[in-house]
């Protein structure tokens, strides 16, 4: 996967240690030449000393190649430019921190896949969001187990298919257990008999994490 990160600061640097930990592509933008220097030193990445909010240096960075852009400056004007000009180039996943929840809506209505608030931002959630955009929102219980939520797309794998019927046919890993399901707007408490539908909203605890054979699981091919 080709990623640029936008900031070094302590959300940035988080992002860019799990991406590089995972040998993705990774261009770290950084302004300020000391964090550029110091990124540069420590991680396996191409780092640019510049401003990113400029169709020039997004273009250095390799913005038409791009998978993912991930924004983590201090300031929203900022990460709104860079989101807005990452969607006119066609990056597929925008991720953006947001420093004024008043801001929300207007990240939102570019198609930011996730946009949370300082309190409860950190880089490792910023990365997840580009690993598995289809997570909605995910919490680390202990020792790499997760708990998260996905949306059932039409046509999935798992989509008409019973939890039993799942498990007999390898659709989730092991230890890997869905605890609740959001219907219509009703919750349900999932028994082996339970068919999951297009749609719902479905609540996962897995003892490994988050793995690419459950999200499949749950989207569409």
């Amino acid at each position: 996967m080709y990623v640029i990160i936008v900031g070094a600061g302590r959300t940035g640097s988080t992002v860019i240690n799990l991406a590089t930990q995972d040998d993705h592509e990774v261009v770290v933008i950084e302004r300020d030449t000391d964090v550029a220097e110091e990124v540069s030193s420590t991680y396996d990445c191409l780092v640019i000393n510049a401003d990113a909010a400029s169709k020039d240096i997004l273009l250095e960075a390799g913005i038409e190649e791009a998978d993912a852009l991930i924004s983590t400056t201090e300031n929203d004007s900022v990460n709104l430019m860079i989101t807005m000009l990452g969607k006119q180039f066609g990056v597929e996943t925008l991720v953006s921190s947001i420093n004024d929840p008043a801001h929300m809506e207007l990240f939102e209505d570019l198609g930011v896949n996730i946009v949370e608030s300082p309190h409860r931002l950190n880089g490792q959630y910023l990365y997840r969001a580009v690993q598995h955009p289809e997570i909605q929102d995910f919490m680390t219980v202990a020792s790499g187990a997760e708990i998260f939520e996905l949306t059932v797309e039409a046509g999935s794998p798992i989509d008409g298919v019973d939890l039993i019927g799942a498990d007999e046919e390898g659709l989730l890993p092991d230890e890997t257990i869905v605890v609740a399901v959001v219907r219509d707007g009703e919750l349900h408490i999932p028994q082996g008999q339970t068919t999951i539908k297009a749609d719902d909203t479905v609540t996962v605890f897995t003892r490994n994490g988050a793995t690419s054979q459950i999200s499949k699981a749950f989207t569409r091919a």
